[in-house]
């Protein structure tokens, strides 16, 4: 009888008894390197237990299941635990989600957990992974950096190498966290095949690999921090158990391993004797002006060629430009750069190439072009001065100064004349001592009656007027054949005057257009032009000949031409203008 009663109460105990189901991590804050342990604890034997997804996680063991029970003081307590070892795959803010338990037909779930998964941090011996204390001090990952005080824009190198014992071997390697060179300039060295070399860390004989190499150049002074690089490796540890052949058996584990972050110490470049033209170039150069040519004929170019070459920060800076006099035209240069970059920094030369037209006949002065730039070696400032360059250009027009010039000196000239010989009278005012009297002469009666002869032809020319004026059509295609020979003689004038030549030209060829086919500027297009010239019983070869001209006038405006292709135009212009009026007449 006593044991139905003890048995009722126990039941009876476990009805009263309230269900608990609970998440419960080894800390909210970690690491990209580290473990994270986290047990899903209940106080009763609930059954159906569903994990939660773990999204930013990854699973490395687990889950392990424990069960106690106990009698203290004639209370019972029960726990059964899942617990699960995790790592993180991504920092930021993670959340594990709920888990869940059913037990007498309801579900229990535990609460989410959020946890802070920060940059990768120096490890410490976890005793509750059961696969990292063979990996410990079997494995690093180390940042060697050239130096940590560097000047602004001084190359520094970070060389990432993964040490690991010989008793240990690598599977396979994932980048958990890329470092990041902020206020760097950073190129990455291309390392084409992995090779294991031999090499000692700590005093101890390791076996290692270069993982990374990189160049850097600091662009502000101050302290300035390197981010570091996380790794996800997979590793065969060794175990204590052998094979039946006596062999050491190995099994499947991970390591995380971070190179730490780095803080470099970036020295200013010193301010005392600072060049005015410095533009920030740091490391050794040569620096050159070089002209293609110096004696230049009317209508040719020059190409003038700025460069420098050493090896510094070659990317980082600008080169100088050059300063030419108004008589020269110089356009917008052409940038070439052959660089190399190498654990020792940038080599290479970087260059600019100028296109320079002379527009005036004469001799010109480049000025002197200097290049500053600080040497590392001597920790001091550089100045090289290219030498000044003389442009002789042959031939072509004057400049309007040398002109006006000529022009006042005649002037001058012809005044000192007139004021030396202003008392001899030059002209003379005789009058015949016999002279007729003008009325009853023939001339008086011609006036008289010239009144009367000139009003029939005004009358005729009154109304002849009036028809010319009435035809429109005929008015425009007279005033535009008067301006095509208009411009066509202005253009002949202008033969030395590039631009005004091809614009007079250019006016020609239209307004022949306009009086030949009866057409507005607004209806100038080209196919239009072809039809209509065409319709018109124009040879096909002369109306490409003239479409061609008007194309090449507009585009001859802004590009070198000489003398000789000025003139071949004018000539080409003629003979089409020319060609087309006989065939537009038959």
């Amino acid at each position: 009888m006593k044991k139905y009663i003890f048995i009722l109460l126990l039941s009876f105990q476990s009805l009263l008894a309230q269900v608990q189901f609970e998440a419960r991590v080894s800390k909210t804050t970690l690491g990209l390197n580290e473990r994270l342990r986290i047990d899903f604890a209940m106080n009763v034997d609930g059954d159906n237990f569903m994990q939660p997804s773990f999204d930013g996680f990854r699973v490395i063991a687990g889950p392990s299941q424990q069960v106690s029970q106990s009698w203290i003081n004639g209370k019972s307590s029960f726990e059964k635990i899942y617990s699960y070892f995790l790592v993180p795959n991504q920092k930021g803010s993670l959340v594990i989600k709920q888990a869940a338990i059913e037990y007498n037909g309801q579900i229990y779930k535990t609460s989410p957990i959020k946890i802070n998964v920060t940059d990768a941090v120096a490890q410490e011996r976890d005793p509750n992974d059961p696969q990292q204390p063979s990996a410990d001090n079997n494995l690093y990952l180390v940042a060697e950096i050239s130096k940590t005080n560097p000047y602004v824009n001084e190359p520094i190198t970070v060389v990432y190498k993964l040490y690991f014992s010989y008793n240990i071997g690598i599977t396979n390697w994932r980048e958990l966290d890329k470092p990041k060179y902020n206020d760097f300039w950073s190129q990455n060295i291309d390392i084409k095949q992995l090779v294991a070399e031999e090499g000692t860390y700590k005093g101890e004989k390791y076996r290692y690999v270069v993982l990374r190499k990189t160049v850097l150049y600091p662009q502000k002074s101050g302290k300035l921090e390197i981010e570091p690089l996380a790794l996800d490796i997979d590793v065969q540890l060794p175990t204590n158990r052998r094979s039946m052949f006596g062999q050491v058996v190995v099994t499947d584990g991970h390591k995380r391993v971070s190179a730490g972050s780095k803080t470099i110490r970036v020295k200013a470049l010193p301010e005392a004797n600072k060049p005015e033209d410095f533009s920030g170039a740091v490391g050794k150069f040569d620096f050159k002006v070089v002209p293609s040519k110096t004696s230049l004929k009317n209508g040719e170019s020059l190409d003038l060629l700025v460069s420098v070459s050493g090896t510094g920060n070659m990317k980082l800076f600008t080169l100088p430009k050059p300063v030419v006099p108004n008589a020269l035209e110089m356009y917008d240069p052409v940038h070439d750069e052959k660089v190399n970059t190498t654990l020792a920094g940038m080599n290479g030369k970087i260059s600019d190439s100028y296109t320079i037209v002379p527009q005036y006949k004469g001799n010109y002065a480049i000025k002197p072009l200097s290049f500053s730039y600080f040497d590392i070696g001597s920790n001091s400032y550089k100045t090289i001065t290219a030498p000044e360059i003389m442009v002789n250009v042959l031939d072509g027009p004057m400049p309007a100064a040398a002109n006006a010039a000529s022009t006042a000196n005649l002037d001058k000239n012809q005044i000192a004349a007139a004021e030396q010989f202003k008392y001899i009278a030059l002209k003379t005012d005789l009058k015949p001592i016999n002279q007729k009297d003008f009325y009853g002469s023939k001339f008086f009666y011609a006036l008289l009656l010239l009144p009367f002869l000139l009003l029939p032809i005004i009358i005729v020319a009154k109304k002849k007027k009036e028809a010319i004026d009435g035809d429109v059509t005929g008015n425009r295609i007279k005033r535009n054949n008067k301006l095509a020979k208009k411009y066509l003689s202005e253009a002949k004038k202008q033969l030395n005057n590039k631009e005004a030549f091809y614009i007079a030209l250019e006016k020609a060829m239209h307004n022949f257009l306009k009086a030949k086919l009866h057409i507005e500027t607004s209806e100038m297009s080209k196919d239009n032009i072809q039809e209509l010239l065409l319709s018109q019983n124009a040879k096909p070869e002369s109306v490409q000949n003239f479409i061609n001209l008007t194309e090449n006038c507009e585009f001859a405006r802004y590009a070198p031409a000489s003398s000789a292709t000025i003139q071949d135009d004018f000539d080409k212009a003629v003979v089409i203008i020319s060609e087309l009026e006989k065939q537009l007449k038959a």
